[in-house]
């Protein structure tokens, strides 16, 4: 199964990935923060420091996941043509 659903290029999202090395996705909103990391890794070959959870208000999950010293947030979005 999928767990992430898409990224998130809002101006707050935005402003995460250029400050704090961290990418903001939708995801399932059964899915864990193992299941997010791993297939974040999986997905995009990068490694995963941590990963926080909330569900917003509309009833969708978002995950906030900060990516190792060495791997780049904004080469990541740049990849997936959020930036």
């Amino acid at each position: 199964m999928m767990v992430l659903i898409h990224p998130i290029a809002t101006e707050k999202a935005i402003a995460l990935i250029e400050k704090e090395n961290k990418m903001v996705f939708i995801v399932e909103k059964d899915s864990t923060k193992k299941e997010i990391a791993d297939e974040v890794e999986k997905s995009y070959s990068v490694k995963v420091e941590k990963v926080n959870v909330l569900v917003t208000a509309d009833g969708r999950k978002k995950a906030y996941v900060k990516l190792q010293k060495g791997f780049s947030a904004d080469e990541l979005a740049a990849k997936l043509k959020i930036i």
